[in-house]
Parts: structure tokens; C-alpha cells; sequence
């Protein structure tokens, strides 16, 4: 009878039993991992007699997951240098004069200077340095220069720039090769990208007709008159047409300082997320600023002639990821070139860039920070690689159709360009009016002077200040006036005359020149086909 009861007995509190026993294991479960790591893995501390088979280490339910999260993705190291013959574009803050070697020179860096992807100058950086050295004037150039009634004719100069302050305070000592300075800078944009903005902003736009060349610089010498400090402007114009003045270098001339030596600016670390896009075909209607590592001129060049620029500023793709660093290369040539010749038939040129070439630094970094090769196994059980790591030789090399949308030159050199982004010089309107007025001097010189019932053989002496000033500027003026001579004030007239006829009219035109380090602005369209696949 004992026997039958005890079972019932058990069959009844073993659900209960089971229940406890659960109840007691899930608290031990939901401890934390940091108390199993305590323990050697265990859920409690083992006695000190006990045999190693008393208890087996818990795997964390996550080990493999954080076996993966901890493997680091390779990193490659980049330095961030400012290599040999970068440019630092300079302008002057402060009006300097030109006397002796010496002189302090003062400016501001206008366009900020990058390294690999980072800017490292920036904008508006402090740069100074010095006059080097002051030529004297050849003889061939004073004697014009006396002929026209100018006894102090303009020195050539160098200048240096050996420092430069950064916005946070740090002073870079630097060695730079300036080219001359640049007094009025313009910057020219193409109709073609014109365009383009026009374009987005059509709704502001709608009404507005082309605007014409004469009247664009109608509208600029308007502005010069009417800009704050006409006053000084007027002194300095003054002082410029006097045979005696000082030579000045103005507020606002640029330079372009070429360094002689590298800037180091430390290292930075990228993975292979950051090259994702690096060297992949560039998004359609693409404008890259740029400068020429070298001078191409109308007067020199020929088709086909080779054409190098460097990328200034970093390009990103719309996703931010980087597509072309700094220092990148832009290969073109020139598909048309044409003199200047006489009778004042001015130059052309026209450039296309081809070919867009990576530096070597990212290509080595991108195949460091490549993914690892994938395995396989053989026949013979032997791994071997399936794939290679990517060169980046290939696809660095990108092929594509730029033109010229834009360009930085001075403003004396009268130029234009076109819808493709070829460049012209133009002639002022103004020569016609200039030449015709300097031949209506020289002929009223030759009139006598016959109001109010006198006759003065000498002519008027309002036009014959006129007339000698047509030939010798402010010198010329005042000996006509105070020699009271009709012959000399024709003399002076038909000098002046003949003088601008030449110089508007017969001439040889002016050619298209592109200096060294000209900033530019290169659009490209839509991509090759085989523009990623293209080797060099």
C-alpha cells in the first residue's frame, strides 16, 4: 500500500519540482558575461579541490560575431605634403613701393592650399616677404620712354615671400619663386557655362537679354568712375601722366609664389571605405579647378602640342566619397593655334584635356587597404588565391572630354572665350574714337586763331595743349602751350596721330597667352564609355 502512494506522491510534485529548478537556473543565466569571465567561463567559483572536468567554459551566445567586429580594417598611412612647385596665389593688402631691394611686401593668401584631401593653407592666410631685386631700365627702353615725355620709366622687380601665418597663429617658414604680379585680374567665364547657371536660375532671371561686350565694359568703366575713392584715383592718374613719379606696386596685384621646397603637414590615416570612389568616373557636367604647370601661347604653339594641369582642389563624389585628390594630373593638347600678324590680326587658341591621371601616394594606399584575397581550395587540397588586389593603374587613368569653362587673367589683355572654351583677344571700341581724335588734333593745329578780331598765328592754344599732349602726354602739352609755335604744336599733332594709327591699326595684333600657374576651370561631360577601363 506504501509502494502505490509513494508513486502518486511523485507523480504530483514533479511539474512542481521541474519548475523550481527552472526558476533557480534562470537567474544564473542572466548574469552578466563580466562574472563568467571572472570564473574562468563558469557560472560559480569552483572549490579548490575540484577536478578541471567539474566545470566546462560557456561560449558568449555572440563570440563569433565579436570575433568579427574586433578584426580592424587595414589602414594605410598618407602624408599630407604640399609638394615642390605648388603655388600660394598672393594678394597685395597694402600699396608697396618699388625703390630698393628690401622693401616689405604684404599680402593675403586668395585660394586655399590643399594636401591629399585636406585643407593646409587656408584662405586668407598672411603671406610676407620682401623686394629681391630692383633691374635697371635697358637703354633702348628709357630712350622710348623719354620720346613719349616719361623720364621715369617703370623698373622689373622680384619679390619673395619667406612667411606665412596661419589663421591659428602657426608661422610657416616657406621658399617661394614668384612670377610678376598681376595688377587687374578678371575672371572669364564661357557662354556655354553661363549657361549652365543661367539655367537654375532661369525664374530670376527671365526678361534678362545677352549682354553685350561694348556694354559690359561700359557698365565696368562706369563702376570705376563711380567706385569710393575717386579722389585718389584721380591723384594717381594725374601722377601717372607727370614725366616724374614714384613706382608703386598697388593694393590688390596678385603673384603666384611657386614653392621651392615641400610642405610637411603631418599624416592622416584612411581605410579602404575611403577609396571606394577614388579615380571612378566623374559625374556628368563636372568643373575642376585647375592650374597650368606651364606657359602656352598663340605665338609658339601648334596643334597637338602637349598641355599639363595640376587639380588644386579635391573632387567628392555626391555621396562625399572622394574621387580625385589633389595634385591630380589633366593631360590636353591644343587643337587649334593662331598667331598674331599684322595690321593688328590678334591671336587664338583653343585647349581640350583628355586624359586625368591619379598620384601615385593613392593608388599605393587604396591597394594597401584592399579587401584580402579571396581562397579556394584545388584539386590537391593547396590554397590559393582567387583574385588579385585591384591596381589602380588602370582605372586611375580616366579618359574623358574637358573644356575650358573659365580662367583668371589680366584684364589688359583683352580677352574672350567662346561657347568651347576657346580664347581670343579683342581690341577696345575705344581706338576708333582715340585714333580719330588725335587726327582732328593734328589737323586744327594747322588753323590759326581768328576770334574776337585777332588772329593769333600760333592756333588756339587750347587745341595746341591738346595736340602736344596727343604726342607726348602732360611734356608734350606744356612745350606746345609755351612755345606759342604752329609748326611745333602740328609737329606734336601729326607725332601723336601717326602714333596712334600705328599702335590701334598697323601693329601686330596681341596674342593669346596663358601663363604659367593660370587658374582654370575645366568642365567635363559625360564619361567615355570605356573611360574606367582606359589604360595609359
Amino acid at each position: 500500500m506504501a509502494w502505490p502512494c509513494r508513486m502518486v506522491y511523485s507523480l504530483f510534485f514533479l511539474p512542481s519540482l521541474a519548475t523550481i529548478v527552472s526558476a533557480q537556473a534562470n537567474p544564473a543565466e542572466s548574469q552578466p558575461a563580466t562574472q563568467e569571465q571572472n570564473y574562468g567561463g563558469c557560472l560559480e567559483a569552483p572549490t579548490p579541490d575540484a577536478p578541471p572536468s567539474m566545470c566546462v567554459p560557456t561560449l558568449a551566445k555572440n563570440e563569433n560575431d565579436a570575433g568579427v567586429e574586433a578584426i580592424a580594417k587595414p589602414t594605410a598611412k598618407i602624408d599630407l605634403v604640399v609638394p615642390q612647385g605648388s603655388t600660394l596665389r598672393i594678394a597685395l593688402d597694402q600699396r608697396t613701393r618699388i625703390s630698393h631691394p628690401g622693401d616689405a611686401v604684404h599680402g593675403k593668401v586668395v585660394e586655399t592650399v590643399y594636401a591629399f584631401d585636406q585643407p593646409v593653407i587656408p584662405e586668407g592666410s598672411i603671406a610676407t616677404g620682401h623686394v629681391i631685386k630692383v633691374d635697371s631700365v635697358p637703354g633702348v627702353r628709357r630712350t622710348m620712354a623719354y620720346a613719349n615725355g616719361d623720364f621715369s620709366p617703370f623698373h622689373k622687380y622680384a619679390v619673395s615671400f619667406d612667411t606665412v601665418t596661419l589663421p591659428d597663429g602657426r608661422q610657416l617658414s616657406v621658399a617661394t619663386t614668384v612670377s610678376a604680379g598681376t595688377a587687374q585680374v578678371v575672371h572669364l567665364v564661357s557662354p556655354a557655362a553661363q549657361k549652365q547657371k543661367s539655367a537654375a536660375e532661369r525664374a530670376a532671371d527671365t526678361g534678362k537679354g545677352k549682354i553685350h561686350e561694348a556694354q559690359d565694359q561700359i557698365h565696368q568703366s562706369w563702376q570705376q568712375v563711380t567706385a569710393p575713392g575717386k579722389l585718389d584715383r584721380l591723384k594717381r592718374y594725374i601722377v601717372a601722366q607727370s614725366p616724374y613719379r614714384h613706382q608703386y606696386i598697388e593694393t590688390g596685384t596678385r603673384f603666384n609664389a611657386d614653392l621651392d621646397s615641400a610642405l610637411s603637414f603631418g599624416e592622416i590615416q584612411r581605410t579602404s571605405d575611403d577609396f571606394t570612389a577614388l579615380a571612378s568616373s566623374l559625374p556628368p557636367n563636372t568643373t575642376l579647378k585647375a592650374r597650368l604647370l606651364g606657359e602656352v601661347s598663340s605665338a609658339t604653339a601648334t596643334r597637338g602640342t602637349r598641355v599639363e594641369a595640376v587639380l588644386t582642389e579635391p573632387l567628392y563624389s555626391p555621396a562625399h566619397q572622394l574621387i580625385l585628390p589633389v595634385n591630380s594630373r589633366i593631360l590636353g593638347q591644343v587643337v587649334q593655334a593662331k598667331a598674331a600678324h599684322k595690321f593688328h590680326h590678334n591671336g587664338e587658341l583653343r585647349l581640350i584635356f583628355e586624359r586625368i591621371e591619379i598620384p601615385a601616394e593613392p593608388e599605393r594606399a587604396a591597394a594597401e587597404t584592399a579587401p584580402p584575397q579571396p581562397v579556394v581550395q584545388t584539386a590537391k587540397n593547396e590554397s590559393r588565391p582567387e583574385l588579385t588586389r585591384p591596381e589602380l593603374t588602370h582605372r586611375g587613368n580616366l579618359r574623358m572630354t574637358g573644356n575650358i569653362e573659365g580662367v583668371e587673367v589680366d584684364r589688359r589683355d583683352h580677352m574672350v572665350l567662346d561657347e568651347e572654351g576657346g580664347a581670343r583677344t579683342t581690341d577696345s571700341k575705344t581706338r576708333y574714337l582715340s585714333t580719330g581724335v588725335a587726327i582732328l588734333l593734328a589737323a586744327a593745329a594747322s588753323h590759326t586763331d581768328s576770334e574776337h578780331g585777332t588772329v593769333d598765328n600760333a592756333g588756339d592754344p587750347g587745341v595746341r595743349t591738346a595736340a602736344g599732349g596727343s604726342g607726348f602726354r602732360l611734356v608734350g602739352a606744356l612745350v606746345s602751350l609755351g612755345a606759342k609755335s604752329q609748326p611745333v604744336s602740328i609737329a606734336l599733332g601729326v607725332y601723336g596721330a601717326s602714333s596712334s594709327v600705328y599702335t590701334n591699326f598697323l601693329s601686330r595684333g596681341h596674342e593669346v597667352v596663358f601663363p604659367k600657374d593660370t587658374p582654370l576651370e575645366i568642365g567635363f561631360g559625360n564619361p567615355h564609355a570605356a573611360a574606367s577601363q582606359a589604360k595609359p
